[in-house]
């Protein structure tokens, strides 16, 4: 049997298993019980009341955290020659188009987000087996297709995130990172949960926040409160 470690043990004995706590409690908890030396990435799940299989239930979309993700985003942006220096200027940090897309096809991903243009799509869509699943393939749902390719990147850049949910019906995001404060990491957590009360499919019946969770890497989980949102 697996021995748990003295800072886990310390963490445990912090957490209350069987109380869901407000999402200001839940934020000072996470920083409390973190144990790992890095700056750990603090993550919400969300289990909603749909049923994914249905197109009607699916749960996707995008939102920009007041305060970021605490993680340096590596964007790419396919774009034609003469969106290159808006794409430059937005911060993106790989730019072009033919000689990424054969970089692509020869299996690097060494990026976080790819934004590229409706024009160019053609190009990108057989790289779906490759890109998609990681999860770098473009959407317009997301923001990532378009043609003010200075504003997605921007965005990116400063927070924007997209979600989706499982087939289990969970929305996984990362809000931020321990070292945050605490009001930082519930804000983030709190935008996030508010859009996705306002996304709630008209076909999903019952109750809609089943449960949710912050944690931080390696954490045990700390239950929320749905109520405090």
């Amino acid at each position: 049997m697996a021995t748990i470690g003295k800072k886990r043990k310390e963490a445990l004995g912090k957490l209350d298993k069987n109380k869901a706590y407000s999402l200001e409690e839940a934020s000072a908890l996470v920083k409390e019980i973190s144990t790992t030396k890095f700056d750990a990435s603090v993550d919400v799940a969300v289990r909603l009341g749909v049923d994914p299989r249905k197109a009607n239930q699916m749960v996707r979309g995008v939102v920009t955290l007041p305060h970021g993700t605490g993680k340096e985003v590596k964007v790419l942006a396919l774009v034609s020659a003469d969106k290159e220096q808006e794409a430059k200027d937005a911060g993106a940090d790989y730019v072009g188009l033919d000689e990424y897309i054969e970089k692509i096809k020869g299996g690097w991903t060494d990026v976080d987000v790819i934004v590229t243009m409706p024009s160019v799509m053609g190009k990108i869509g057989p790289l779906g087996r490759v890109l998609g699943p990681r999860g770098l393939m473009p959407n317009p749902k997301t923001g990532t297709v378009t043609m003010d390719i200075g504003k997605a990147v921007s965005e990116v850049k400063a927070g924007k995130i997209d979600f989706k949910v499982d087939r289990y019906g969970i929305v996984h995001a990362s809000v931020g990172k321990v070292s945050f404060e605490k009001d930082k990491i519930r804000e983030n957590a709190e935008e996030l949960i508010k859009t996705l009360i306002r996304m709630k499919p008209s076909a999903a019946k019952g109750t809609y926040i089943k449960s949710i969770s912050l944690s931080s890497t390696m954490s045990p989980g700390v239950a929320v409160d749905a109520k405090s949102i």
